[in-house]
């Protein structure tokens, strides 16, 4: 696969997943908007983006064939823990911008933000520490 494919492959899924995290917060944010009703909506889409993201990064991205419960169980708990860098930087920026303007649209937008400078570091960190079978990288590396 080209850079070029890679990039635009690697886009619409973090489209794709984006567009499930924020649907999964809208559901969620028809319960109000109190504090604790807004930090479960970004959980829940958090967690619905993640499961999207993983399934199609290892199959179409880094094109990781493993099967079996112990490898999934690994892969996705290392996929995870890299996640956590970069959920901290979309949690940042959406929680910022629903701070500063308390409007659904500006906390989509800083979600959005947030979401595609995330998803720049995890695939770097997805490819270093996730994804790190050889054949997996020179594919990913082309």
């Amino acid at each position: 696969m080209t850079r070029s494919q890679l990039v635009l492959r690697y886009g619409a899924f973090a489209l794709v997943a984006t567009v499930a995290n924020l649907a999964a917060q809208r559901l969620v944010l028809l319960a109000g908007h109190a504090p604790l009703v807004f930090a479960a909506a970004v959980v829940a889409g958090t967690g619905v983006g993640l499961a999207i993201k993983y399934v199609l990064d290892k199959r179409w991205i880094f094109y990781d064939g493993s099967t079996g419960l112990t490898s999934h169980g690994r892969k996705f708990t290392l996929y995870s823990a890299m996640g956590l860098v970069t959920t901290a930087i979309f949690w940042s920026f959406e929680t910022g911008f629903w701070a500063v303007w308390h409007t659904d649209l500006m906390r989509e937008a800083g979600a959005c933000l947030g979401l595609a400078v995330g998803y720049v570091v995890k695939y770097q960190l997805d490819r270093r520490f996730v994804f790190t079978d050889a054949a997996l990288t020179a594919k990913t590396q082309a």
